[in-house]
């Protein structure tokens, strides 16, 4: 084996020595490559963290010789509750901790050999950084996109804090800690985000997957409909709801409120007060997944009173049901049980009407509610008409007779970031005697976390522990005033570290916005699809607003979108808290860095992932102990074989590094390489191409051959090679020659020779003649290219 020890030792200390902060004002044809960062949440990088990182790097150091002037930076999302209960688990403090696992994660990385601007790092937990997250949160909050109220809430009871929306399960449970969460009024603070929903459908200018942009769409949830009010009978209340398909007008026969919404004490009836107050209860245990789980069982009470269908007058029984959201359209619904399967399930266990007021293919509503669109029916002035035209016609008249309004409506919530943990952000805001908030000016932050806090969770923000913040507060803002104790969500932190990392030794600035333009957005952004609905959906907000407030001039942070897939143990997810992780630390003591970071790449589909395994690892590192042995040839003349084989394999390799297609560019070099291994002698040119060919796939290596070939500069400062056309097409192409339909051999042809002589070639064929004869020949059929058939009596 090649001393990979030595050779990757003396080339990450010299790539160390020669790297300099970049100015990238001064930067040309730019290519911001970059990997959502890691948490330095235990004290190691595992195998998934590898499978980030090092194929990106091979791309960086491919573009970078492509002539691109490449900015790929790193660093730590430090902050948040992985790193805190770690901590916890441990018995340290999160800022002990947090620093000494950074420092070994910091180690490894430099092992993976990747072309890293370690002097733009940034560290999510470090003053220099939370600064500057406090001023973009006073940055939303002066320009009406941060806002605090009273909300129920998701709480996680095992961590101890608030969940957004986006971080509790479909079974109810929180992502991070599996325990079930529960329901809570409490006074948050919220990104306005809803205000940017519309805009955040807009992908055009995204080369994103399109499952990533899917799941944005969903989640943003827009929906074109109606609003239309229905008189309470016998009341001056009114219940507005807001329906996607007004055309069903008549076919509503009852009203769906939720649990939490305000109209439910003013309608209900005094016999009904119990039953619904016990089920106001028992909903609030359930998250909002949990209500609308569509395969749920449907629950649900009767207020005592009933709506009147503005269409015809009809009374409709008014039930409050766990199901409908008050943070979701109005907070009602006109239940259309005919034509909405929930609503239909609903209405058969409670024994309440069924009308069909759509007719089409199939449909039957004695068995299933009928969904799908049609023609109106029993609905006197839309009658006949398609669902479509039915819509409009009914939105009008809607209109015109003042019952409602046309509307389009979004699922999407405002982003809830405060969190009662210690391990965060502090959000810089204190409050008057009176409780009115205020934001902390500009020239007290950081606002910093204070150091004399009982940091494990006891169902409280740890802050408000702080004998230190309390006195500090007061000592600027006066007796009686009070800090905000809560902490912001982790995400906070990530929503704009992109932008950081292109001027993160400002003091005087978030990051210079001259600077900003001109490298955003990020070129190449590779990270696991979990991130869809949190973290990207974030970042495309933040870069929004700070758009609209005037420091960005650009509408989105990334530009081109990879999802590498997920390295499994044993069927399951890799994860810290999960205990099963495996450390790449071994493998690289005995196999070397470049090997490792090859066989990651070798294993499969770069977007599929796969269970990890080790069987494979030793034919890579045969692999590059070939190309080590290839590169020791003496100079001298190659084979035309050998030359056409390097340039077709550069072709392939530079197609499959365009495409993320790593696996198959080492397969194609392995082919070409067992194929010149027995030359005695190789050209100059062929060498050079070879070496920078293997150079983003094995730096250390391709390093250390391009020196010993005699160059002063580093491999990745040459220009990555153009393949020479001449030799990557055949002027011979194998032709298969069949008799009767059997193949009996093959002949190799001039790929412009005529039929008649690719014929009499395949009839001179040793095994073909013994099967064709001018007596027994009957046809003959030339497929031109592919194949010869030759049809003889039996």
């Amino acid at each position: 084996m090649y001393p990979f020890k030595e050779i990757e030792k003396k080339w990450q200390k010299e790539w160390l020595r020669k790297s300099s902060k970049k100015d990238l004002s001064n930067s040309k044809n730019k290519y911001y490559c970059l990997t959502m960062f890691s948490y330095p949440s235990g004290d190691k990088l595992h195998i998934g963290h590898w499978y980030n990182y090092g194929p990106t790097d091979t791309l960086s150091r491919y573009k970078k010789m492509c002539g691109f002037d490449v900015f790929q930076p790193q660093g730590f999302d430090a902050f948040g509750l992985p790193a805190e209960n770690f901590a916890i688990k441990n018995n340290i403090h999160p800022a002990i901790s947090t620093q000494k696992n950074i420092e070994t994660m910091r180690s490894q990385l430099d092992s993976i050999g990747a072309m890293y601007d370690w002097e733009n790092i940034v560290v999510t937990c470090e003053k220099e950084y939370y600064k500057w997250t406090q001023w973009l949160f006073l940055e939303l909050f002066r320009n009406g996109l941060a806002y605090r109220k009273r909300a129920t809430v998701n709480w996680d009871p095992v961590d101890q804090t608030v969940l957004a929306n986006e971080q509790v399960l479909s079974d109810g449970t929180s992502e991070r800690s599996g325990a079930l969460v529960e329901q809570k009024p409490l006074e948050q603070w919220f990104f306005k985000i809803t205000d940017y929903a519309e805009e955040l459908l807009d992908f055009s200018n995204l080369d994103w997957p399109k499952k990533t942009v899917l799941m944005q769409e969903n989640w943003i949830g827009k929906s074109k409909g109606a609003t239309i009010q229905f008189k309470v009978d016998g009341s001056s209340e009114h219940i507005e709801v807001f329906t996607t398909r007004p055309d069903t007008l008549y076919g509503a026969t009852y009203i769906v409120i939720s649990p939490d919404h305000p109209i439910v004490k003013k309608i209900t009836l005094d016999k009904n007060k119990q039953d619904i107050d016990n089920y106001i209860k028992e909903s609030l245990r359930k998250s909002e997944l949990q209500r609308t789980d569509l395969n749920k069982d449907k629950t649900g009470v009767f207020t005592g009173s009933y709506a009147l269908n503005p269409i015809n007058d009809k009374k409709m029984p008014i039930w409050v049901g766990d199901y409908v959201l008050i943070t979701y359209g109005t907070g009602a619904i006109m239940a259309v049980p005919g034509h909405d399967q929930r609503d239909f399930e609903f209405a058969k266990k409670y024994s309440l009407e069924i009308l069909q007021v759509v007719d089409g293919e199939n449909a039957n509503i004695q068995n299933e509610a009928f969904g799908d669109d049609g023609i109106a029916i029993n609905s006197d002035i839309i009658n006949g008409f398609t669902t479509k035209e039915a819509k409009v016609k009914m939105i009008s008249h809607i209109e015109d007779n003042d019952l409602g309004s046309g509307k389009i409506n979004y699922k999407l919530k405002d982003w809830l970031i405060s969190r009662q943990r210690y391990w965060g952000t502090p959000i810089p805001i204190v409050y008057d005697p009176e409780g009115e908030p205020h934001p902390v000016p500009l020239e007290h932050l950081p606002w910093t976390l204070p150091d004399d806090v009982e940091y494990k969770p006891k169902g409280t923000s740890p802050l408000g522990t702080s004998k230190e913040l309390i006195d500090r507060t007061e000592k600027i803002f006066g007796k009686g005033w009070k800090p905000e104790i809560d902490t912001m969500d982790t995400f906070v932190c990530s929503s704009w570290y992109y932008l950081r990392y292109l001027d993160n030794l400002n003091s005087k600035k978030s990051f210079k916005s001259t600077i900003a333009n001109k490298m955003m957005p990020v070129d190449m952004y590779v990270g696991g699809a979990e991130h869809a609905t949190m973290h990207l959906l974030y970042a495309r907000f933040v870069t929004k607003a700070l758009r609209d407030i005037g420091h960005l001039d650009f509408d989105e942070p990334f530009k081109r979108l990879y999802h590498q897939g997920t390295i499994t143990k044993d069927g399951a997810k890799m994860s810290k808290s999960k205990g099963n992780t495996v450390s790449p630390d071994d493998f690289i003591d005995q196999y070397g860095s470049d090997v490792f970071r090859c066989y990651l790449m070798f294993m499969g589909p770069y977007d599929e992932g796969g269970d990890w395994n080790d069987r494979g690892i030793t034919g890579i590192a045969k692999f590059l102990n070939k190309v080590f042995n290839i590169a020791q040839k003496p100079e001298g003349e190659s084979s035309l074989a050998d030359i056409k084989s390097v340039h077709k394999t550069l072709k392939s390799v530079t197609e499959d590094l365009d495409n993320f297609k790593f696996n198959t560019a080492i397969s194609r070099m392995m082919e070409m390489s067992n194929t010149i291994s027995s030359s005695n002698t190789l050209n100059k040119d062929c060498r050079n191409i070879i070496l920078k060919m293997i150079s983003p796939f094995a730096p250390h290596l391709g390093e250390e051959l391009w020196s010993l070939s005699g160059n002063k500069e580093s491999v990745f400062n040459s220009s990555w090679p153009v393949f020479n056309e001449e030799f990557v097409i055949d002027s011979e192409i194998e032709i298969g020659v069949q008799v009767n339909g059997k193949l009996r051999g093959s002949i190799l042809i001039a790929k412009d020779l005529d039929k008649e002589c690719v014929l009499s070639k395949a009839k001179e064929n040793d095994n073909v003649r013994k099967y064709v004869s001018k007596e027994n020949l009957v046809k003959e059929i030339y497929v031109p290219g592919k194949i010869i058939n030759f049809v003889v009596k039996s």
